[in-house]
Order: C-alpha cells, then sequence, then structure tokens
C-alpha cells in the first residue's frame, strides 16, 4: 500500500524520510523515491523495487537539506519502472508530489494540459497534479503553494491524499486529504513537524499529531501548523498524544484495528488494482495468474473453495466470472470439498480464497485438486504464504496487514479481485469487447473515490447502533448479487458482537423465515435500485406488516423505501458490479458499533483465530 512521508525541520530530511518509510514497507509497494530541497533546487531520487534500492541510489549520491517528501508506491498507471516512481515534478521544475489515490479523470486532464504545452515525463496520472500546480501557480517566482494546490485539487475526481514541496516556497510543506485514498497525520515536534500516511512511520520522533479529515488542507512549517477546509475556512487543530505502546500507537487515530481497517479500505482498493488495470487502455493485467489465452479458451469450469468470510465473498465472484468470462464456476467450503471425492479434471481451474494463505481447509482443498489434475490459483494477502506457493498462479490482495480478527478490508480486497478475474478472463476467452472493458475500467477507476463516500456516513450508523445493540436476533435479506452481501452482513454481526443474526436469500424468506419475524427481529434489508429492486421492496412490505424493524440499506436518494423503513443507510448510486462492495462497508460499521455498545473485544472475538490452521 502507498506509503508518504514529509519531514521540514533542522535535521537531515533524507535520513527521517528513509526511516518513515522503512516502517510503512510491510504494507507493499513497488517502487519509492524521495526528493529533497537544497541549493534552490528539488533533487529527486528514486528506484523500483525494495527500499534498500532506493537506499543504495542515495548513499552513491547524498541527499542534503531540511525539507522533503518521500513514498512508496504499488503502481495503478504506468508501468513499474523509474520514471513512474514518486515524487513527480512539474515542468518547470517548481513543484513536487507525492500522491495516493487515483486521478479518476486524469485522461481529460492531461489532454487539457499537454494542449497547453505540458510535456510529461511518466505516465501515471498522479503527475497531472504536479503540472496542474504549476498552472495555478503561473509564471511568477512567488506564487503561494497552498493556493495553487487548493486550485489544483478542485480540479481532481477521486479520493486523494497529497503532499506538495515548492521550491518557490521551501520552508513548508502542503497537504490535502479529500475522501479515504489514506490517512494524513501531522506528527509534532519541537521545531520540526512531520507528515506520514500512518503515524508508526514518525513514533521514532513524535508521539503527538493531528490527523487531517476528508476536504482539508495543511500547511506545515518547521515551527507551526495551520489546518483548514478546501474553501479557506480555518480548521482548530486537535492534537493527540499517541501512545508509546507500539501495538496501540499503530492504531493511530482510531480505537480498535477493526476500525482502522474498515476505513482503509479506500486505499487497499486502489492497491489491489494498482498495475493490474491499464486504465488508458482498458486493458487488465494479471501476469503471476500464468494464464495465456489458448488456456483460458479451453477451461469448462471454475470451481472456488474457501472458508468463513472468504466464502462469502466467493459467491460474489460467481456473479463475475459467469457474467463476465461466461464460466461455470461452482462455489464450495473448503473444510467440505475433499471428502465427498469431487471431480476434476485438466479443463477445471480451482481458485482457492484465503487471507493467510495458511488456512488448513483451504490448502487441503488446493491439494485434492492438485492431485486430481485440475489448474490451481489462488487469492492470497499474506506474501509468501503456503497457498501462494502452492498455487499455479496466484493475485495478491495488497490488502496490507489485517489485524482485527473480523475480516474487513481482505474481504473486500477479494471481491475486486475477482472482479479483475473475472475481466482478464472475459478479455482472453473474448466474452467481452473493447468497450466493455472500457466501461469496467472506468466503473473501477471511481471505486476507491465510492469507498470514501460511503463511510462519510459511519455517524449514522454509529447512531443506529445505539438503538439497536440490546435486540438478541437479527434477519438479514438480500437477493441477487448482493444475497452473499446480506450472508456476510450477517456474519460481521455474530462474529464480533456475539448476537445470533441470519443471512438470507430475499426470495426465500417466505419459505420458512417469515415465521419468525416480529417486533422482536430487525430485518436488515440490502435494497439497491438494481434489477431486483422490486423485489426487495416486495419483502421490506413484507416484514413490516409483520411488525418488524426494519433497516434497509438504499441507494442515495431512494425516497420510496426510505418511506417504508424504520432506518435508512445510503450508498451512493454506482454500477451493478460495484454494490457489493460499497454495501458491504455499512454493513461491517453497523456490527462494529453494536459491538462497541455491547463492550465486547472487537479486535479479538471470544473463540476466534485470524487463521485457522488445524481442522
Amino acid at each position: 500500500m502507498c506509503g508518504i512521508v514529509g519531514y521540514v525541520g533542522s535535521r537531515e530530511a533524507s535520513p527521517v524520510i528513509l526511516d518513515g518509510l522503512q516502517r510503512l514497507e510491510y504494507r507493499g509497494y513497488d517502487s519509492a523515491g524521495i526528493a529533497v530541497f537544497a541549493d534552490d533546487t528539488i533533487h529527486i531520487r528514486r528506484d523500483v523495487g525494495k527500499l534498500s534500492n532506493l537506499r543504495a541510489r542515495v548513499a552513491a549520491s547524498p541527499l542534503t537539506g531540511s525539507v522533503g517528501i518521500g513514498h512508496t508506491r504499488w503502481a495503478t498507471h504506468g508501468a513499474v519502472v523509474e520514471k513512474n516512481a514518486h515524487p513527480h515534478l512539474s515542468m518547470n521544475g517548481d513543484f513536487v508530489v507525492v500522491h495516493n489515490g487515483i486521478v479518476e479523470n486524469y485522461l481529460e486532464l492531461r489532454e487539457e494540459l499537454t494542449a497547453k504545452g505540458i510535456v510529461f515525463r511518466s505516465d501515471t496520472d498522479s503527475e497531472v497534479i504536479a503540472q496542474l500546480i504549476e498552472r495555478y501557480a503561473g509564471d511568477g517566482a512567488h506564487g503561494d503553494v497552498a493556493e495553487a494546490t487548493r486550485l489544483a485539487v478542485r480540479q481532481l475526481r477521486g479520493a486523494h491524499a497529497i503532499v506538495v514541496l515548492s521550491r518557490r516556497q521551501p520552508d513548508r510543506l502542503v497537504a490535502v486529504r479529500i475522501g479515504n485514498a489514506g490517512g494524513v497525520a501531522v506528527g509534532v515536534g519541537e521545531g520540526e513537524h512531520f507528515i506520514a500516511s500512518d503515524v508508526s512511520a514518525i513514533l521514532d520522533y513524535t508521539h503527538r499529531a493531528a490527523f487531517l479529515e476528508s476536504r482539508q488542507m495543511v500547511i506545515v512549517h518547521a515551527d507551526r501548523f495551520a489546518i483548514q477546509m478546501l474553501d479557506g475556512t480555518a480548521v482548530s487543530a486537535h492534537v493527540q498524544s499517541l501512545p508509546y505502546d507500539p501495538v496501540s500507537a499503530a492504531k493511530g487515530e482510531y480505537k480498535h484495528f477493526m476500525q482502522k481497517e474498515i476505513f482503509e479500505q479506500a486505499r487497499s482498493i486502489t492497491d489491489t488494482l494498482g498495475g493490474r488495470v491499464d486504465f488508458e487502455h482498458s486493458q487488465i493485467i494479471l501476469p503471476s495468474l500464468n494464464l495465456d489465452p489458448e488456456r483460458a479458451r479451453s477451461l469448462q469450469r471454475l470451481v472456488t473453495v474457501a472458508c468463513g468470510t472468504s466464502y462469502y465473498s466467493a459467491l460474489v465472484g460467481k456473479f463475475y466470472i459467469e457474467k463476465l468470462a461466461r464460466l461455470n464456476v461452482e462455489v464450495d467450503y473448503g473444510s467440505e470439498y475433499r471428502y465427498r471425492d469431487p471431480i476434476l479434471d485438466s479443463d477445471t481451474a480451482v481458485l482457492a480464497i484465503t487471507q493467510s494463505g495458511e488456512t488448513v481447509d483451504t490448502l487441503a482443498a488446493m491439494e485434492e485438486a492438485r492431485e486430481k489434475g485440475a489448474l490451481v490459483w489462488a487469492i492470497v494477502n499474506t506474501i509468501g504464504s503456503q497457498a501462494m506457493r502452492f498455487a499455479d498462479g496466484h493475485i495478491t490482495m495488497n490488502a496490507g496487514p489485517e489485524i482485527g480478527v473480523a475480516s474487513t478490508k481482505a474481504f473486500t480486497a477479494s471481491v475486486v479481485d475477482q472482479y479483475l478475474l473475472a475481466l482478464y478472463l472475459g478479455m482472453l476467452r473474448g466474452t467481452l469487447t473493447p468497450g466493455e472493458l472500457r466501461a469496467h475500467a472506468r466503473e473501477l477507476a471511481k471505486l476507491p473515490d465510492l469507498i470514501g463516500r460511503t463511510l462519510e456516513n459511519e455517524h449514522t450508523l454509529r447512531d443506529l447502533a445505539g438503538h439497536i445493540h440490546e435486540y438478541t436476533n437479527f434477519l438479514y435479506l438480500g437477493r441477487g448479487i448482493n444475497y452473499p452481501i446480506a450472508l456476510e452482513g450477517a456474519l460481521k454481526l455474530k462474529e464480533i458482537s456475539y448476537i445470533h443474526a441470519e443471512g438470507y436469500p430475499a426470495g426465500e424468506m417466505k419459505h420458512g423465515p417469515i415465521a419468525l419475524i416480529d417486533a422482536h427481529m430487525p430485518v436488515v434489508a440490502i435494497a439497491l435500485r438494481d434489477n431486483v429492486y422490486d423485489k426487495m421492496l416486495s419483502q421490506v412490505e413484507q416484514a413490516k406488516a409483520r411488525n418488524a424493524r426494519v433497516i434497509a440499506l438504499v441507494t442515495e436518494g431512494d425516497t420510496v423505501i426510505s418511506s417504508k423503513a424504520d432506518d435508512v443507510i445510503e450508498v451512493p448510486a454506482c454500477s451493478p458490479f460495484l454494490t457489493p462492495i460499497l454495501s458491504v462497508i455499512p454493513l461491517q460499521l453497523l456490527a462494529y458499533h453494536v459491538a462497541v455498545r455491547r463492550g465486547a473485544d472487537v479486535d479479538q472475538p471470544r473463540n476466534l483465530a485470524k487463521s485457522v490452521t488445524v481442522e
């Protein structure tokens, strides 16, 4: 996951930044870079691969100076080559930026800037930001970097975390957060200040920090900093004391790891898309799957094996792969698969989904598949895990470590990875046209921002939890692609709050569960405006007729179901393929806040382990 570190003070900036980036290495990256101001010039060093490569480059060509910024990158736009690594310099060399997020409209902006004579040096979307800032700063030697940044970011679509260093005003850094593409923390020191995407990068230097909210900007000097809204309104900074306990400190501004990991999903999704979607040419790139078009066309069936949350993710993936790649998909529990002598052959691919890559039941299913001659793939989060090593091909989630036992960001990352797999198979098998691929790529580019907007409704879910946390039974209903999300929402509630909850396909409600519905059984209905909207409307009315408290998850602006439900949770309108990702996030937050109200141990719920390594 992309990491950002910035420094302004009296020390040499380079060691501070490189050490901070080292602390963020666990998130994963494919290139790294640093920019330091000295002698009226912004000096940049970049390299691909491990941070040790960048350290060697800096050692060979040292950087001196007391203000700078650094970055570790997962590629989203452009190949993993030095010119695409951050930081990115504006054409005249006056401004340099590091950036987390996706500029959804970068092609239009790039074309506009190119027409005005701007020459781009990279293939990234992020360079657009540097060039925009230069444009708004004008030709004057004293163009204000904060004002130019403010004007530039107004042109961007999407969710972003951006840090800017200017040759014109080298005594300061400017940082902006829009949506939830990543955190922006301001570390407060004595005569020095720091900027980091995660406070773990700066804990060696300070235990005091302030955190930017969405659509806020901070101007950071060595001896002071000031936060303001993007419209220029001043914001009173709340400086928090970070605990000396490294585990607690790693939570940053969040009370629990689970809450932090829910809020990391815009960034983790950006990282799982990184290097896999060529947004300019609308191509899907999955070289680690080790699949060629001939082999893809020869496949007759795909079997997905998984356990727990990953099983529900696989049910969403079934919709993607069958719809887009026209390949028959079966989903099996890893814990049951090998006990029935499954029918497999060389025309079948078996896909294992496992966050840890060490789940014993899923590994056993993979071994069964290998013995019977099937092609074996894995979607994993842990690099170098047993599942990843065993598989013929793999896709890594790139979600970063997930500390909370109840999976959140690994769930959504694995769903997106299956969407990418479906598009890739569709591309190789010829079931998707270039135009269709282009449309899907455009929708995927919007996803991090849509997640950020969804997370902005946390206060609604916190308030709702206060009203419902004493109920003892819940029924979750969904249809179509969102039926698995009803299962996952119920699982999250029971995992961490210890409340009994059942997920059900809404059309099956009348075939049994309706007998349970009364005033003591809240019904959570996933009722987005999709092809089964009218069916879900009927389910809501049936539940209300039996005095249930109906909690409806609806598309933003829906007044029909809103008028019938007792409580409403809104998510932004989006492509039908993205609805499972957006609809699960409020259910994660609802379960989290219910568990907090009930005093449960959210990060380590009783009887559960993060990775099940025994049968």
